[in-house]
C-alpha cells in the first residue's frame, strides 16, 4: 500500500522530471545557449511552481549531462568541448560493440528489429525530435541486449547528452528532410545484426558511431565552441 508520504514523493519526482524534460527541450531548441546560467527563481516564477521543484529538475539535468554547476554561477548549460564529446562517443562505442560481440538471440533480435522498424516509421513523420528519439531508442535497444540493468541506467544517462548533440547534427544536416539518408546510415548495421555476423556488426557500429561523432565535432568547432 502506498503511504501519503510515498505518494507525495512520487508526485514531486514526476513534476521535477516533467520540468526537466521541458527545460531539456528548450535547451535543445536553443532557448538557452551553451554556458548560459539557469536562474531557478526566474524559471519557478515563469512556471508558477516552487523553486525546490525547479532545483530538483536542474539536478536531473545535471545527472543527464546537460547542466554543470560552477562556483559563483550555479547551474549553467554545458559548453561542449572536443574532449567531452570524444569521451561520450567512446563510451557509446564500447557499449554497443560489447553488445554486438556475439550474434543476438531470437528474443534480442526481435527487440532490435522492432526498434529499427519504429525508426523507419518515425522517419516518415519528418519530425526532428521524434526521429532523434527513435534513433537513440534503437541504439539503446542494442545496448539492452547485454541484459545488465546498471549498464542500461548508465546508457540512459549518456542518451540525454547524446540527444543534445544529435539534435544539433540533425538540424545542421536537415536529416529530418532526408529520411533515406538517415536510414541508409543504419541499414548496414541492421543487415549485419540480422545475418548474425558479430564481427561485421561491431565494425558497422564503430563506423557509424565514429562518423556521427566526427560530424558533431565539426559542428561544434564551427558553432558551439566558436
Amino acid at each position: 500500500m502506498t503511504t501519503a508520504l510515498e505518494g507525495l514523493v512520487a508526485r514531486r519526482t514526476t513534476t521535477a522530471q516533467q520540468i526537466a524534460d521541458g527545460l531539456s527541450e528548450r535547451i535543445l531548441a536553443g532557448s538557452f545557449r551553451p554556458g548560459e546560467r539557469l536562474r531557478e527563481s526566474a524559471i519557478a516564477a515563469e512556471l508558477g511552481i516552487a523553486r525546490n521543484t525547479v532545483r530538483e529538475a536542474v539536478r536531473l539535468l545535471e545527472h543527464g549531462g546537460l547542466i554543470r554547476f560552477q562556483a559563483n554561477r550555479g547551474a549553467v548549460v554545458i559548453s561542449p568541448t572536443p574532449q567531452s564529446v570524444d569521451e561520450l562517443y567512446t563510451a557509446r562505442e564500447h557499449l554497443e560493440a560489447a553488445a554486438l560481440a556475439a550474434p543476438l538471440g531470437t528474443a534480442q533480435l526481435g527487440a532490435v528489429e522492432a526498434a529499427y522498424d519504429h525508426l523507419v516509421t518515425v522517419t516518415a513523420s519528418l519530425r526532428r525530435a521524434d526521429i532523434v528519439a527513435a534513433d537513440l531508442a534503437f541504439h539503446g535497444t542494442i545496448v539492452a541486449t547485454l541484459g545488465n540493468a546498471r549498464i542500461d541506467a548508465f546508457y540512459a544517462g549518456l542518451t540525454r547528452e547524446l540527444r543534445f548533440y544529435l539534435m544539433a547534427l540533425s538540424a545542421h544536416e536537415r536529416e529530418n528532410e532526408n529520411p533515406r539518408r538517415l536510414l541508409g546510415e543504419h541499414e548496414p548495421l541492421m543487415d549485419a545484426i540480422r545475418a548474425g555476423d558479430a564481427e561485421r556488426a561491431q565494425r558497422e557500429a564503430r563506423h557509424h558511431i565514429a562518423s556521427n561523432g566526427a560530424r558533431v565535432q565539426e559542428i561544434l568547432a564551427a558553432s558551439f565552441t566558436g
